[in-house]
């Protein structure tokens, strides 16, 4: 009898947990599809302004570039941006952060985090070379938190406190692929072919082309920034949606064979009663 009471109450505890995750599929599944609509829409913007951007810096001079534009070895410090979620239960993205992050090995480095998760491990690693922490959130982010971000990124880089400014984010290539990747926020490189290529096209610039740079270069930043956290929510949304339908998909599997098992102890306390009653008969 006991045995069976206790088969009973973990198949009331598997189909608890069912519906907890059945519930948590569903809420990401929500927020993905809204997640991916915006980073994927927002990609091929980013994308063109920062070829937009390239472009036109290949027309200004090395000794009027912009400060974003200038490479430096003075510090030899890097400012590091990572994002990661606030929350778990979402497979295998986090310590796949976690593990890029570690093997940067960067041994003079400043860092900004975004998400709970990365916070608590760069604490462990960093120590007092946290600049700032902030929530990700459980919302599709806003570009309100971009602001906060720059605002670092130009007290230490155009203040010439790092040579670098690079970001650790998770980009969203499906549902089920989330990949962390390492992308160099600052300075701005104009790649060779560009440059080779820059002498035989003309241009016409209406502002002129220096009061046209800063604020287009500003614009990138923010908007490669708004890019990233885009896609690492999007990459969230996505790992928790397969992690939680795996969960559920285990706690059926879990179900089904507890009411086997449980099936076969009823049927073999029923059979040894009928065994014992038959065999009181017969003796009396």
């Amino acid at each position: 009898m006991a045995n069976l009471l206790s088969l009973k109450r973990r198949i009331q505890t598997a189909q608890n947990v069912s519906k907890t995750t059945r519930a948590m599929q569903m809420i990401a599944a929500s927020k993905l599809k809204k997640a991916q609509n915006a980073a994927l829409s927002l990609r091929t913007y980013a994308q063109k302004l920062i070829s937009l951007s390239q472009n036109l810096t290949t027309k200004i001079p090395k000794e009027k570039l912009h400060p974003y534009m200038t490479e430096r070895l003075d510090t030899k410090k890097t400012l590091i941006i990572i994002l990661s979620p606030d929350k778990g239960l979402c497979g295998s993205l986090t310590t796949n952060l976690i593990r890029e992050f570690l093997q940067m090995n960067n041994a003079k480095a400043s860092y900004v985090t975004v998400g709970k998760k990365a916070e608590h491990q760069v604490v462990n690693f960093a120590k007092n070379e946290i600049l700032a922490s902030f929530l990700f959130g459980n919302t599709t982010p806003s570009f309100d938190m971009v602001y906060p971000i720059t605002r670092i990124i130009d007290e230490y880089f155009i203040g010439k406190k790092v040579d670098s400014v690079k970001i650790l984010y998770s980009h969203f290539e499906s549902v089920f692929s989330q990949r962390p990747k390492v992308a160099t926020l600052l300075p701005i490189t104009i790649p060779t072919t560009l440059n080779n290529q820059s002498g035989n096209l003309t241009y016409l610039f209406e502002p002129d082309l220096n009061t046209l740079i800063p604020p287009l270069l500003k614009h990138y930043l923010e908007m490669s920034l708004y890019q990233y956290l885009l896609e690492s929510f999007a990459s969230e949304q996505g790992a928790r949606t397969i992690a939680m339908q795996n969960a559920n998909t285990n706690a059926k599997d879990v179900i089904t064979e507890l009411r086997l098992d449980y099936n076969k102890s009823r049927q073999e306390k029923i059979t040894n009663e009928i065994l014992d009653i038959t065999n009181t008969g017969i003796s009396r």
